[in-house]
């Protein structure tokens, strides 16, 4: 029997968990997590991947395919977003090894020196961890709580229009091919990203630090943000516009020893000497203000736990066995625990233990924070939560060298970093699949099924880009790595900014417990970010708010959010492109 169209008419559930959406989500998580962790590099923070996944996954999946089960795409871009979520755990805090090398080859010339493979199965292994931790507490969560996800309500919306959705991966593609041909044109002409220094045109004042990076992608990133996103550019407008200004008129000698010194760049030296260690003050205070709020969570996170164990046989049909989610914790605790003993010589056994028991509690505890934030304001505290673990790891290893300190901590803090990240996608994709009438334990498992495969492809991608282009450049600024780096220098050199780091995180704190979810964060980095990119992100929220209002929301979902996309995939696959390009026929640039 056919259907009006002539297709044959399918019996029995909707097709789910199959090996088209699987194989699917493996390539789109391949394309998205290159493409999120080179913009996470240049721009300081990562977005999700979980709509990006869904627009393109229709694409696939009904326009190629010929295929249109809404579950079956959800369990596409629920494998793809998980391949993706070892882009911001790993681009947070391991491009910080570069860095500390590249800044004092004496001293840290040697950290670079970490197993590969080791630092791999560390990040593999967090991200099981963190998903194992979490995945208990979905119903309390999404079925109690009735937490808005706002990104998983915003997929859950890509997957209940097949037809639009097919519209949105064209409209996608099309912004793809701008950006990245102007990318191209770029790297002819220039041979990189230039800046349109329109203070310089103008004749203003250094200082002021008034350019803007050519780049769609930053453009793109700063749409999908909107509104919400124009906090990052307040915190960069008031370093260069109020705050600079104000120490120069008040004849601050720090910055009048800046301005004689004939220094090439008075802005970076000044965000470098006076606003960075305000703003990683700042992503600090916002992190032990939110633990510290967040401990009704952690009473409703036991709680969550202890009913799964007691629904264990009534529920069984729809979640993961609890006692096979615990079996993950306590294997990947124990993995953790063998890698940080041998992750460099002399930890021992003790250490290691530590090590791996403090990690998996911070993972725990930041899993539970991160999925209420996730689900309150769609915001990912992950950069703070880091900068903490790898603080008190650092503590935990005093007494190694230099070297294998840095390197344990880093190496078990990546590992955290991906358990969070993993946390937090976890749920938000939790939340489509309760929209769309999904199993929730089909996408549990298949959420593992792309858990695997991120880290080995953000490996690569941090080796080439450090060779080429170098981590904590210019170009990719790893504005989070740089932050973690420069907070283990401090640590190891007992040379810390103090009054700035105490001053920056009051703020922080503050701001973290005003109800504006991510505010400490997002201004903390306009602090820290060369201020050419946060203008020229700027932009692009202004952008969508100029096309709300006068185009209307409806037009800013179907048409520019597609787009914004488009551009940030078009724009960094380029970038990419390119450093392999050179290492393969260059010989590394």
């Amino acid at each position: 029997m056919n259907d009006p169209v002539n297709r044959p008419v399918r019996y029995g559930p909707y097709p789910e968990l199959t090996w088209p959406a699987v194989i699917v989500g493996w390539i789109l998580g391949l394309i998205i997590c290159v493409s999120i962790g080179y913009a996470a590099l240049v721009l300081g923070f990562s977005i999700e991947g979980s709509e990006l996944a869904a627009i393109l996954g229709w694409g696939l999946l009904r326009g190629v395919l010929r295929r249109s089960s809404i579950v079956e795409n959800n369990i596409n871009q629920t494998i793809a977003s998980a391949v993706n979520g070892a882009s911001a755990g790993m681009m947070f805090s391991i491009p910080a090894l570069f860095i500390l090398a590249r800044s004092d080859p004496e001293k840290y010339g040697e950290v670079t020196g970490f197993s590969t493979a080791l630092m791999v199965l560390a990040c593999m292994t967090g991200g099981i961890i963190g998903l194992a931790f979490v995945i208990p507490l979905r119903k309390q969560m999404i079925d109690f709580n009735r937490l808005a996800y706002p990104g998983g309500i915003a997929v859950a919306a890509i997957l209940k229009s097949p037809g639009a959705g097919m519209r949105k991966a064209a409209l996608l593609l099309a912004g793809a091919a701008v950006a990245g041909s102007l990318n191209v044109l770029m790297l002819v002409l220039f041979g990189d990203q230039p800046d349109l220094a329109l203070g310089k045109i103008l004749g203003l004042p250094s200082w002021l630090n008034l350019a803007f990076f050519v780049s769609l992608m930053t453009i793109g990133v700063g749409f999908l943000s909107g509104r919400g996103g124009m906090v990052f550019g307040y915190g960069g407008l008031l370093c260069y516009f109020v705050l600079s200004p104000l120490l120069i008129g008040f004849g601050s000698p720090q910055v009048q020893e800046i301005l004689e010194s004939g220094a090439a760049s008075v802005p970076n030296t000044m965000r470098s000497l006076l606003f960075r260690p305000t703003g990683i003050g700042m992503l600090i205070g916002a992190a032990v203000a939110g633990i510290f709020a967040a401990f009704p969570l952690v009473r409703s996170a036991f709680r969550s736990m202890r009913q799964a164990r007691e629904e264990k046989g009534l529920a069984g049909a729809d979640e993961m066995p609890i006692g096979l989610l615990g079996a993950a914790v306590v294997g990947g605790g124990l993995i953790l625990t063998i890698i940080a003993t041998f992750s460099v010589p002399n930890v021992g056994l003790f250490r290691g233990l530590a090590m791996a028991a403090l990690g998996t509690l911070w993972i725990w505890i930041a899993g539970v924070i991160v999925s209420e934030c996730v689900g309150r304001t769609n915001w990912n505290p992950i950069s703070g939560m880091t900068l903490i673990a790898v603080t008190i790891l650092l503590f935990v290893t005093s007494g190694l060298s230099t070297t294998s300190a840095v390197v344990s901590s880093v190496l078990v803090g990546a590992a955290i970093c991906v358990a969070i990240a993993q946390a937090g996608d976890m749920m938000l994709d939790l939340k489509s699949g309760y929209l769309v009438g999904a199993r929730p334990r089909l996408q549990q498992y298949a959420q593992f099924l792309g858990a695997w495969l991120g880290p080995i492809v953000v490996m690569i991608l941090i080796y080439a880009l450090d060779r080429t282009d170098g981590l904590g450049s210019e170009k990719l600024p790893a504005a989070q790595g740089q932050a973690l780096a420069s907070v283990i220098t401090a640590i190891i050199g007992g040379d810390v900014p103090t009054w700035r780091y105490l001053a920056g995180g009051g703020l922080g704190a503050l701001l973290a417990v005003s109800g504006l979810g991510g505010i400490g964060v997002m201004i903390g980095l306009g602090f820290y970010m060369p201020f050419n990119i946060v203008l020229t992100y700027t932009l692009g929220c202004l952008l969508r708010m100029a096309v709300e209002k006068m185009k209307g929301l409806d037009f800013v979902h179907e048409v520019g959010i597609p787009v914004a996309a488009g551009l940030i995939v078009g724009e960094a696959l380029v970038g990419v492109g390119n450093a392999f390009y050179k290492i393969l026929f260059v010989g590394g640039g």
